[in-house]
């Protein structure tokens, strides 16, 4: 099977903005560059902070807990400042390794989540990334199955819903499933091996267009597939240059 990379995205923030781009260097055994690399805590965390090693999810401010966050978008500006946009919020330009930055975002989040739950606290950047599991993993999807997912659902489900990194395309809808334990080469050199699949939340129900609940993404994966995963995870073994519409082939 030959495939094409189609979109790539990374999250400079943990569950706080999706940014679209059009290439990345991938090094082996860590994650996309720029990914997660900060998030807010909460709270209620259960480490003081700063944070200096990784966390579980339960710790930071999310998704699943406020729907208004996945409408959050992202753009890393040359100078490395991070513009942050929402549907129902005005346009916030910050440099995260600011203090006082780091204050205007947590302001600029409070009308998104909810007052039942634990207050953000602080903006953490412990100098690895911030992903849902302690592995530095790389998500790959499929840009077919999404389609069909859409098309049997009837609703139309755009990427940033799954927070996903490598979206390909040209393969049979559902065939990344038959992927575990494979490697994938994407463009002449990198090399990623498929090792698990992405068990999804009820994140993903919220729409990143509006920031409001509009899909029982879990139940209609559950009624397709049998279960609620959607995407598979992945460790880099080879580091090398990715673009889009790099061909994505399985090695033997």
């Amino acid at each position: 099977m030959t495939a094409s990379l189609a979109r790539i995205f990374r999250h400079p923030v943990k569950s706080i903005g999706f940014e679209e781009i059009r290439n990345a260097s991938l090094s082996e055994g860590r994650v996309l560059p720029f990914d997660r690399i900060w998030a807010i805590s909460t709270m209620e965390a259960r480490f003081d902070s700063p944070l200096s090693d990784w966390a579980p999810k339960r710790d930071f401010v999310r998704g699943a807990a406020a729907p208004g966050l996945m409408a959050v978008a992202a753009h890393t500006h040359d100078d490395g400042s991070i513009e942050f946009t929402h549907p129902d919020l005005w346009h916030l330009r910050v440099d995260l390794d600011d203090p006082a930055d780091q204050a205007k975002l947590i302001a600029w989040l409070k009308p998104l989540w909810p007052e039942n739950r634990p207050a953000p606290r602080a903006v953490e950047k412990p100098g690895l990334a911030l992903t849902d599991s302690r592995e530095a993993f790389v998500s790959i999807l499929s840009l077919d199955s999404l389609d069909d997912l859409s098309a049997r659902s009837g609703k139309t489900l755009s990427p940033p819903r799954f927070r996903g990194n490598l979206w390909l395309r040209g393969m049979a809808p559902w065939a990344e499933r038959d992927l575990l334990g494979r490697r994938l080469r994407i463009g002449t050199t990198a090399e990623i091996e498929i090792v698990e699949p992405i068990t999804r939340c009820r994140a993903t129900c919220a729409s990143p267009e509006t920031g409001t609940e509009d899909f029982n993404t879990l139940g209609a994966l559950k009624e397709i597939t049998g279960d609620t995963a959607f995407g598979l995870f992945g460790l880099v073994r080879r580091a090398g240059e990715i673009a889009r519409d790099d061909a994505v082939e399985v090695l033997p």
